[in-house]
């Protein structure tokens, strides 16, 4: 199974909205390597959703259902179906994602324009420990 982190202004697409479509595209990713890594993700897989811009935390988690398939708005890119699975009951702070030194390497840290990025089975564990706070 792979980890990921999604991200999303909550002002453009928030937690609540994905909970309340139940199963929708993530859309509007126009980055090469963002695209990349959705065409790596497969059924099953698992990402985290972060609010960007204002918020900046994860919130909750998410389910990859439906795998890569293009983008009808732009073909060079590609959608994933994704469904919110659970709430975090208390969301990871940014501030505290950098201050965790289990996470030093987080692709999201080291690159933090990347709208969709990966995150390793050590890294998963820790943000969801940090989730239970």
């Amino acid at each position: 199974m792979g980890y990921w982190l999604m991200k999303s202004e909550p002002f453009v697409w928030s937690w609540d909205q994905q909970v309340a479509a139940k199963t929708a595209p993530w859309t509007d990713v126009r980055n090469y390597q963002a695209r990349n890594n959705m065409k790596a993700m497969k059924r099953g897989d698992q990402a985290f959703f972060y609010h960007s811009t204002k918020g900046l935390e994860i919130v909750g988690v998410m389910e990859i259902v439906k795998e890569h398939y293009p983008d009808p708005k732009d073909e060079r890119f590609v959608l994933v179906d994704v469904k919110a699975t659970t709430p975090f009951k208390t969301p990871v702070k940014l501030a505290d994602l950098k201050a965790a030194p289990a996470l030093a390497n987080m692709a999201m840290l080291r690159q933090s324009r990347l709208s969709v990025s990966p995150v390793t089975a050590a890294e998963w564990k820790t943000i969801c420990k940090m989730s239970e706070k």
